[in-house]
């Protein structure tokens, strides 16, 4: 079949766990870059490849998608390389329950308001809105408080070993601990932090920093 495309952005967290799951399959792919921040939005074109304007996209051959979770799903089984599921239906739960679980409560929080509103505005000159990251806090913590308990004494956030669910988290996390509130909470959780010095230093994570993490 063709190269694969993955269309989105280098600052996006969806677009990084889609990043991580293709390097950690050691697939070569080719990436397209689309700004969804743009004056106008993303380019017309893409709205073919995501009615909703979103990113990141996936195509392989006729194979076309968009969502960070189907896209990782679909590389993760259409490849060869290391499994990235369990193989039991337990397991898979697990790490579907990790994947939404991040998506639904912890995006929001850890990224959209206590990154961008503690360490992304104010180096674009905004101002940092201390009530929306009052506000955002407790819901940070109760989401990191969860994925701690689900890791539970695991090397990995589903067991052992890596799987979608720490390449869907770790993105989101690397996001929030550059606020010194996402530290001290990712801190009071000590397997969770070991965790994440493990994760921070895999190749696929290095690969793929984002610009606010530095070089």
């Amino acid at each position: 079949m063709t190269e694969p495309v993955l269309y989105g952005a280098e600052y996006s967290v969806y677009t990084r766990i889609a990043r991580l799951v293709l390097a950690e399959k050691g697939v070569t792919y080719r990436f397209e870059a689309v700004d969804v921040f743009a004056p106008g939005g993303p380019p017309g074109w893409y709205r073919a490849r995501h009615p909703f304007g979103r990113i990141p996209a996936f195509a392989h051959g006729d194979v076309a998608l968009y969502e960070a979770a189907a896209i990782a799903r679909y590389v993760d089984e259409a490849f060869t390389g290391p499994a990235l599921q369990p193989s039991d239906a337990f397991g898979r739960a697990r790490v579907t329950q990790i994947v939404s679980m991040m998506n639904a409560y912890g995006f929001r929080p850890l990224v959209m308001e206590l990154y961008v509103q503690r360490v992304s505005n104010p180096r674009r000159g905004q101002a940092a809105d201390e009530a929306r990251i009052t506000a955002a806090l407790p819901d940070c913590a109760r989401c990191l408080d969860a994925l701690g308990a689900l890791q539970g004494d695991g090397a990995c956030l589903a067991g052992d070993r890596l799987t979608l669910a720490d390449l869907h988290a770790a993105p989101m996390i690397a996001y929030a601990r550059l606020a010194p509130e996402g530290a001290e909470l990712l801190a009071r959780h000590a397997n969770l932090s070991a965790w994440w010095q493990r994760m921070e230093a895999r190749p696929s994570m290095t690969a793929t920093r984002f610009a606010a993490e530095g070089a």
